[in-house]
């Protein structure tokens, strides 16, 4: 019933040799690796606006200057993901750079953000969709979380049901979403420029002298608005998934991303500038601004369903991104291997499911509140866009291939500018991020001791021709036996055709039990030894690790290798298996993780 379940859920399972059908062309790949950065115009002004408020609405006229800074850092992270994308055509984005040209620290720290941003961009991303949701439909604000984790599920659902397949189902809603921006800034600058703008209106002119304002805040509403920036990392970092040539792909994507970005946040400030709109509580800045810009009609609920849509999808660019991170993190020995693993659907299934689960325990614990996740956010992001950048500088200087010059004066204007917002996110934000600079050394650290792990299991398990395995002589088969049952007698022949050296063990708890059970042995199997312990506290486990330490001393004196096999019955239906106990489970769990002995399990199928 789960497998059908499953099955309905997610789809048939695929086969390996259809991997290259799940590759993704331009069309789907900006859909599906941009939906991140282009969603984050709906709220990117907004966090500008949100900061410059403190001081009052004559100075909105900076957020113009401010997005201007903003879309000059766009255009040098597009100029050096391009590069990094040739440079590093197999993906791994920052994590890559950062460990080949700067060492391992630090490419476990931007990896270490990058994962910890991709879990902030799915609850980012599906809190914001979810507050446009409500700020249509204000009745809903109440089941705010609620709302986001049903869809952080849908969202995981669609991912494990295979790449091709999502990328074709939000392809549609994601360019709807960049048409309706576009419908919203052409219309709007429009009714600007014919003057058919509501008298009600008003904005302060650029220039106007604002009483109170300072550098430190206006630093730090720039800080808020390179948050539009998340998600421009996410296509290097995911060039395997593209069709070949996957660089060229890629990079082509890369720069539809940053032009398309760079149009819709730059249209949605000037509109929000010139209309004066100030962020709402209770409603967001766009849709403050298509009400302005429609009324509350049909056009503004298309705006604001497309605007929640993309926003809600946004999240996938996440889960496109991580599982591949993490992929590359387990394939160094840094994640656990299960990351490594494909599905049915051929994505890595781990690394989707556990991106979900985390999504919704941070929704939770932030209440699915943006504001309250997205400094964290962005300080997420430009670690490792400022530690790729410095590792490209490396690569050219050390490498100095043909123009080399002009390629790593391109990345030190980036690692300039990335560290800089970086330093401004730390000092204007810090009791908001804060958290980072604990948390990330604590990541690291579990990366170290991961890899650690692995080392030792990898010493331990190769083979050294020098020093070959002690060969094992013969076998010793001690088997635990609670009565004279099929179960048993199963067990006893099984062990008779592998060696003439067995003991059964019997358990009592009173003396009476020991001598009726050791006659009837003797009448039964009077060729196999019993071995009967006495338990004056109806302990199982005591008395039999005991006995089995005996015989495994004796049998490593000779070579022999002793086997535990546990007799165990399975029951036709699994409910039947609460009213047994389960004795042999508990010896088998006791025994694999204390014993130097084979613990074997011997099923005897029950057909009623």
């Amino acid at each position: 019933m789960l497998s059908s379940f499953k099955r309905l859920l997610i789809g048939r399972p695929l086969k390996s040799t259809a991997l290259g059908e799940q590759k993704l062309n331009i069309f789907k790949a900006l859909a599906i690796l941009s939906s991140d950065a282009l969603s984050s115009v709906a709220y990117g002004t907004e966090q500008i606006l949100i900061v410059l408020s403190t001081i009052s609405v004559i100075a909105f006229w900076y957020s113009v200057p401010i997005a201007a800074g903003v879309l000059f850092l766009l255009a040098a992270l597009i100029v050096s993901y391009r590069q990094i994308i040739y440079s590093y055509p197999h993906g791994g984005g920052a994590y890559i750079v950062s460990k080949e040209n700067l060492g391992e620290k630090a490419g476990l720290i931007a990896g270490g953000s990058l994962l910890v941003d991709y879990i902030l961009t799915v609850a980012v991303s599906i809190s914001a969709g979810t507050a446009a949701i409500t700020s249509a439909i204000p009745t809903l604000h109440q089941h705010t979380v609620l709302i986001a984790c049903i869809l952080v599920v849908f969202i995981t659902i669609l991912n494990l049901r295979g790449l091709t397949e999502s990328a074709t189902i939000l392809a549609y809603p994601v360019y709807l979403f960049v048409v309706a921006i576009f419908l919203l800034i052409g219309v709007g600058v429009y009714k600007i420029s014919t003057g058919n703008v509501s008298p009600t209106v008003h904005h302060a002119p650029i220039g106007a002298p604002v009483q109170g304002i300072t550098l430190f805040l206006l630093l730090r509403a720039f800080a808020s608005g390179c948050s539009a920036l998340t998600g421009v990392e996410a296509i290097s970092n995911a060039i395997p998934n593209f069709k070949d040539p996957a660089p060229k792909n890629a990079a082509k994507t890369l720069i539809l991303m940053g032009s398309l970005l760079a149009l819709l946040f730059a249209g949605i400030t000037f509109l929000a500038y010139y209309y004066g709109i100030a962020p709402s509580r209770d409603e967001t800045v766009v849709s403050l601004i298509a009400k302005e810009t429609f009324g509350r009609n049909y056009l503004y609920f298309f705006i604001q369903g497309t605007t929640a849509v993309i926003l809600v999808l946004a999240a996938n660019t996440g889960y496109s991104a991580f599982p591949l991170l993490a992929f590359s993190l387990a394939k160094d020995k840094y994640m656990p291997r299960m990351f490594t693993i494909r599905g049915d659907r051929l994505g890595y299934s781990n690394g989707i499911v556990s991106l979900g689960a985390a999504s919704i325990l941070l929704i939770i614990a932030s209440q699915g509140k943006t504001e309250h996740l997205i400094p964290l956010y962005a300080v997420g992001v430009f670690i490792p866009f400022t530690l790729s950048q410095t590792g490209m500088i490396v690569k050219w200087f050390r490498e100095r291939p043909a123009g080399w010059l002009a390629k790593l004066s391109a990345n030190l204007v980036g690692a300039l500018i990335t560290l800089t917002v970086l330093l401004i996110f730390f000092i204007t934000k810090f009791g908001q991020v804060w958290f980072v600079v604990i948390f990330l050394p604590l990541i690291v650290l579990l990366f170290l001791r991961i890899n650690k792990h692995y080392e030792a299991v990898g010493e331990q398990l190769r083979i050294y021709p020098e020093h070959p395995a002690i060969p094992i002589e013969g076998n010793v088969i001690i088997v635990p036996v609670a009565g004279i049952t099929k179960v048993v007698e199963n067990s006893i022949n099984y062990a008779k055709s592998l060696t003439d050296q067995i003991f059964a063990v019997y358990v009592s708890f009173d003396r009476e039990d020991e001598k009726r059970f050791e006659e009837k042995w003797e009448k039964w199997q009077p060729d196999v030894r019993l071995v009967t312990l006495q338990s004056h506290y109806r302990s199982v486990l005591q008395p039999l690790s005991k006995f089995i330490d005996t015989v495994e001393h004796k049998a490593s004196e000779n070579n022999y290798q002793v086997t535990v096999l546990i007799p165990q019955f399975i029951t036709k239906k699994s409910w039947h298996n609460i009213l047994h106990n389960q004795s042999s489970l508990l010896i088998r769990a006791y025994l694999i993780f204390k014993k130097k002995v084979i613990v074997a399990t011997l099923p005897y199928h029950l057909k009623k």
